[in-house]
């Protein structure tokens, strides 16, 4: 069950594969928001980030200390003046190996669990944050963004060969947007989700 990294895998080797360990640490919506934060936006304090996401100082402080834990995130000492403390995120993204799913264990199907739900809701907070300031885009930007779905019939083989050759797609535009285009160039955020949707025509087990 991979998870999209922020930045394609193909363009951005450094992203890391969850074990159970890393898993557990980081399955916390509060945690994964911060890491979002970061990767999304640059480092920053943690004192910043509680203004950002509408949380105490002590609430990042002590989860941000978590993550660097597990080895989410990193202190940033070129920024840091003083007693000021910075942070910044330690990879691009991260991937959800498959065997996690299988793992018998209560606590890592319940990390994976809150981990998965989390990131759909953050996905979900995404389009409804563009949906609402749609309008303060310029006309060029507004009507070039895509909400499609669609539905096929697939075997699991095809479904896994769709998914991958869309990843690749992804990452073979990382650097389209040169230096020299910086002018109308903007942080653009894909979504993808595949799944499989019960048969109408069969019966609960």
């Amino acid at each position: 069950m991979p998870e999209t990294p922020d930045t394609p895998e193909a363009a951005e080797p450094n992203v890391r594969h969850l074990d159970p360990r890393s898993l557990r640490g980081l399955a916390h919506p509060l945690r994964m928001r911060l890491l979002n934060a970061l990767r999304h936006h640059g480092p920053a304090t943690a004192s910043q980030l509680a203004d950002r996401l509408g949380e105490s100082s002590g609430a990042t402080s002590y989860h941000l200390r978590q993550l660097a834990s597990h080895g989410f995130v990193a202190d940033d000492p070129e920024r840091g003046r003083g007693r000021e403390r910075w942070w910044k995120a330690a990879d691009y993204g991260v991937m959800v190996d498959d065997t996690l799913q299988f793992d018998a264990s209560p606590e890592v199907r319940g990390a994976l669990n809150t981990y998965m739900h989390e990131v759909a809701s953050i996905h979900g907070q995404e389009v409804s944050t563009w949906l609402g300031t749609a309008h303060e885009w310029p006309r060029d930007w507004a009507t070039k963004a895509d909400f499609s779905d669609f539905t096929l019939r697939l075997t699991p083989e095809l479904m896994a060969e769709l998914d991958g050759r869309v990843h690749d797609l992804i990452a073979s535009y990382a650097d389209r947007a040169t230096p020299e285009s910086a002018e109308d160039v903007a942080q653009v955020r894909i979504h993808l989700h595949a799944f499989p949707q019960k048969k109408l025509n069969t019966p609960d087990a």
